[in-house]
């Protein structure tokens, strides 16, 4: 006789995060919001492998913004398009990461949160010289995480970019990276509007204390079941 318990259904919203105007492009974004059915890292690292999207995050406490984000291949301490999702669909004011205490704000169409650069892993930034360069980059061989970025309109802070992970986890190209856009920002210090990706768009600000501030649009696709 098989005693065999199958396992529960879990559900996974999926978002676009860092939409365009018209509502099109955005990060693709799974957000499992009942995580106790994946109670331990190598379950939320094996649904995060299957679902395949950049970021998949698991929401452990949804009243006090406990959140753990995952790659197809790593947990990440921080990420920018995960956090700004997960509290566009919760409602939250703040989400808690494993980096730290992530404060959110409303603003029209826009989701802001606030984050610190110190607690994004390394990035490259590789300036070109005019966005027809970064346009026709090839995707790289797999080993270092490249953004390739080059000044659109320089007096207006635009900004066209691309990303590459280099993780050889499937993610060749990163359709929209909150997290590079917070380094860039502290690097060149001033607000940014980064077109990335297809056309997804990012917008950034510096604040006080190190602060930096991270806003897109987010639309819900609909909802996996796995």
């Amino acid at each position: 006789m098989n005693t065999t318990v199958p396992s529960a259904a879990t559900d996974i919203d999926v978002l676009r995060v860092f939409c365009a105007g018209d509502g099109r492009y955005g990060n693709a974004l799974g957000v499992v919001r009942d995580a106790r059915d994946h109670p331990d890292e190598a379950s939320r690292q094996a649904l995060a492998k299957e679902l395949g999207f950049s970021e998949t995050v698991f929401v452990d406490d949804p009243e006090r913004g406990i959140v753990d984000i995952y790659t197809p291949g790593l947990r990440l301490p921080f990420a920018g398009h995960p956090l700004v999702g997960a509290a566009w669909l919760l409602d939250l004011e703040v989400v808690c990461p494993p980096a730290g205490e992530v404060w959110v704000r409303g603003d029209g169409e826009f989701t802001w949160i606030e984050a610190r650069a110190e607690w994004v892993p390394p990035r490259t930034l590789r300036q070109y010289g005019s966005a027809a360069e970064v346009e026709a980059l090839e995707v790289p061989e797999p080993g270092e995480w490249i953004y390739a970025w080059a000044w659109e309109e320089e007096a207006a802070g635009r900004i066209r970019a691309r990303a590459f992970p280099g993780r050889g986890d499937g993610i060749d190209e990163d359709e929209a990276t909150g997290a590079a856009a917070l380094l860039l920002t502290v690097e060149l210090g001033r607000a940014l509007n980064i077109t990335q990706g297809r056309g997804s768009q990012l917008l950034t600000a510096p604040g006080p204390d190190g602060i930096v501030e991270l806003g897109g649009r987010v639309r819900l696709e609909g909802t996996l079941t796995r």
